[in-house]
């Protein structure tokens, strides 16, 4: 299995719970054999979206990122939770990938870069719940763009204990949940991209 996974975190919080959530699945997934993409939003230019921004050309890096995000047909996502629902920043990175460029051969249809992606939600947060609150916002969003759902998702509670100084996760309940989540995205990303295995 080789498998192309794309993993990112809803964060650019230098020491945000859920970026460590998302580089530790990073080291879990290809542990099960995938080719992965540890993406980080902060290498990316992108301003709030703006439709009179937008008519005055895409971004570069927008284009840069609905490149990646149409690469890889296995995405993890980690989702922070601000006020019981994802970030602004997450919303904000979803509807500039989302977004036609007009005239564009490959964007000019919006949802290219998500139909049909097979997406596996996890979550970090310092309290109890793990931020599961974000995923149950977030799923309706990815659904919208016709994006596959894993139906396997982790939350991560307590999380300012969760990690080990490497990084890792220090449970091995919490890198087995993780880790199903992993298998349950390669699993179906294999089913329906077969090309891309």
């Amino acid at each position: 299995m080789h498998q192309q996974l794309l993993v990112f975190a809803g964060s650019t919080r230098q020491k945000s719970f859920n970026r460590q959530l998302a580089q530790a699945t990073a080291a879990i997934a290809r542990e099960a054999g995938a080719q992965v993409t540890l993406l980080e939003l902060s290498d990316f230019d992108i301003p709030l979206y703006n439709a009179d921004l937008e008519a005055q050309g895409t971004p570069a890096d927008v284009l840069r990122l609905k490149q990646i995000l149409w690469e890889h047909p296995g995405w993890i996502i980690c989702s922070p939770e601000y006020n019981g629902s994802y970030t602004a920043l997450l919303k904000n990175t979803i509807d500039w990938a989302s977004s036609p460029v007009k005239g564009h051969t490959d964007w000019q249809d919006g949802t290219r870069s998500f139909r049909g992606k097979v997406v596996g939600m996890l979550s970090a947060s310092p309290g109890a719940l793990g931020g599961l609150r974000s995923q149950n916002h977030l799923a309706p969003l990815l659904t919208n763009l016709e994006c596959w759902l894993a139906p396997q998702v982790f939350a991560l509670g307590q999380a300012g204990s969760a990690f080990n100084d490497q990084g890792a996760l220090v449970q091995p309940a919490h890198r087995d949940r993780v880790r199903a989540v992993v298998d349950q995205v390669l699993w179906a990303a294999e089913r329906l991209h077969p090309a891309a295995a």
